[in-house]
């Protein structure tokens, strides 16, 4: 990966507590099953939805679940949210799920053009510490790669709960033609959609108290 600043890697560390022997056999037998391969896109759905850091898999299980038509692809490059996503997938059989263990931009460079029919980026690591922000994940540089795999019309949805970074996401967005920031009024940034369930980073930022912004953009 380049050295460039905006190729940085936005995420810390990859795994958490030592797994079990359960979650062991979890990320060897079901994680290649499971897994996303970009030269093979999954095949009898309708559409392909992209979330980007997963997490905890709240989301990406919630939307997996309502859309069974839907071929949910999760990037997650924390073990533990793997594991987690991979034990309900295999437990309820969410066949429409596939996932990448690992950073989304090698997703972003290797699929066919106009793949990605929605995208999520809910809560992103906001690292706060002003010589760390450089290693923000929404930059001019990621939204080019999505822009390149979101087919016309395609939506991509985001929240933070951090003012300065909605700040720099929406300095983001205009220098980025390609997309279309879906906002007539605060009711629109303010107000969570029906169909966007709250994360648990979500809630941690209702239990402090911290306003939440919510963002939606179309691809041109």
């Amino acid at each position: 990966m380049s050295a460039d600043d905006h190729e940085l890697r936005s995420f810390g560390r990859r795994r958490g507590r030592k797994p079990s022997a359960r979650q062991v056999s979890l990320l060897r037998e079901d994680l290649p099953r499971f897994s996303f391969d970009p030269a093979k896109p999954p095949e009898g759905f309708r559409q392909n939805w992209l979330e980007i850091g997963f997490g905890g898999g709240e989301h990406l299980l919630w939307q997996a679940r309502q859309n069974r038509d839907v071929a949910l692809i999760g990037c997650e490059p924390f073990e533990d949210g793997v594991i987690k996503v991979l034990t309900a997938v295999t437990t309820e059989n969410l066949e429409n799920v596939r996932v990448h263990m690992g950073d989304v931009r090698e997703i972003l460079k290797s699929v066919a053009p106009g793949t990605i029919d929605r995208a999520f980026i809910l809560f992103p690591d906001p690292w706060p510490k002003r010589k760390h922000r450089k290693r923000r994940l929404v930059n001019s540089s990621l939204l080019k790669l999505l822009a390149r795999v979101m087919r016309p019309g395609a939506e991509l949805r985001i929240g933070t709960d951090i003012g300065d970074y909605a700040r720099t996401m929406l300095e983001a967005f205009a220098t980025e033609p390609a997309f279309e920031w879906q906002a007539a009024t605060p009711a629109d940034w303010r107000d969570r959609p029906l169909d966007w369930p709250e994360t648990r980073y979500e809630a941690k930022a209702v239990r402090e108290g911290r306003r939440r912004y919510y963002f939606r953009f179309l691809r041109r």
